[in-house]
């Protein structure tokens, strides 16, 4: 028996799934993850100095938006992901979208610049530490979103894991945003991506030891 026949078939026997038991879950999920990473943040980092002038710059609200897109959509991935042969439609695609977006901001930058000072731009004055941080703010929510997932069953998952890893890390990335002071297109499309990556990554590695059901 084919691996989809069995999955169809265990979804045949199934009885009748509490109505909206995916979005009460995952908002559970997604509220006391973003209180921990709220939290870790006004604690260890604390949020700019100067936001109330930086809230008047357009590229405060591009990280915001760039982390908030790919957050929504990870999201949604990561619900179909949690059920069984739950098609995934264009969502996979859709992720790449925002990050086009930014590294299409960032070479424009780098092409205007002067080659002296494109390196700096690309680096800031916190690329040591800033995709660290983006893990560090992401671990609440990823045990969030892992405890929710693995309730609702899920089959692949290396990429259930790894999409939660994504929700955690981008979810982060917003977070993080209050505190950061990089405004350049070519550092969010290099240390946030990177930033946002890494529990992405940690999230496929442990999807099929926490996730399994």
């Amino acid at each position: 028996m084919r691996t989809e026949d069995l999955i169809a078939g265990l979804a045949r026997g199934a009885g009748a799934v509490e109505p909206h038991a995916v979005a009460r879950r995952y908002a559970a999920a997604i509220g006391w993850g973003a209180f921990g990473a709220t939290l870790l943040m006004a604690l260890l980092l604390r949020v700019r100095a100067d936001i109330a002038q930086a809230v008047w710059l357009p590229m405060f609200w591009v990280k915001l938006g760039f982390a908030a897109v790919l957050f929504a959509i990870a999201l949604a991935l990561a619900a179909r992901l949690a059920r069984a042969a739950k098609p995934l439609g264009h969502l996979p695609l859709a992720l790449a979208l925002p990050v086009l977006v930014v590294w299409t901001m960032a070479a424009a930058e780098l092409v205007a610049a002067p080659p002296g000072q494109r390196l700096p731009l690309v680096l800031g004055q916190t690329w040591e530490r800033c995709p660290f941080l983006v893990t560090m703010l992401s671990l609440p929510t990823l045990a969030a979103a892992f405890w929710a997932t693995r309730r609702l069953a899920p089959t692949r998952l290396v990429r259930a894991g790894a999409a939660c890893g994504l929700v955690a890390g981008a979810l982060a990335a917003c977070i993080y945003a209050l505190h950061c002071p990089e405004m350049s297109p070519a550092f969010l499309g290099t240390w946030y991506v990177i930033g946002m990556l890494i529990p992405t990554a940690l999230g496929a590695a442990l999807g099929p030891r926490l996730l399994r059901w």
